[in-house]
């Protein structure tokens, strides 16, 4: 009976890893701006939807500008990946949530990684040369929370 529940335990952990032992989301990460086409963008963000989906890991976007980091999360809400909670974390407003669906998920990552860079009015220089935006997916229990 141990046996089986230990067989059982590697094979779902061996499941959940690529050949380099790390989970198949740990490496979806991209600076925004990027020099990725379209094609290879909306890739990743439909990757990363499917991770979101059965997974527990969130997509996060952080972008640095003048009045400081902006932070939007987007964690599954249920097991088919139809609703997701949209987290975003404005400096000057706070924590705001909202539940939206999938497509709304994929236009909105898919438009945040596309853009080129922030308008210089709005970045400083120090954050535009030190800290890139970026797109990432990261455990939920990583995730800053309201």
């Amino acid at each position: 009976m141990a046996s089986e529940r230990t067989t059982q335990t590697q094979t779902v952990q061996q499941a959940a890893t690529n050949s380099d032992g790390e989970a198949p989301w740990a490496d979806l990460e991209v600076a925004i701006p990027n020099d990725r086409d379209h094609a290879s963008l909306v890739a990743l963000v439909e990757c990363a939807l499917i991770e979101l989906t059965h997974e527990h890991v969130g997509a996060v976007v952080v972008t640095h500008q003048v009045r400081g980091t902006n932070r939007t999360q987007y964690v599954a809400v249920d097991d088919v990946g139809k609703q997701f909670q949209k987290r975003h974390f404005d400096v000057r407003l706070g924590w705001h949530e909202t539940t939206v669906p999938r497509e709304t998920v994929r236009d909105e990552l898919v438009t945040q990684l596309t853009w080129s860079a922030a308008p210089q009015a709005e970045r400083t220089r120090e954050a535009a040369a030190s800290e890139p935006d970026t797109f990432t997916v990261k455990p939920v229990q990583e995730l800053r929370t309201p």
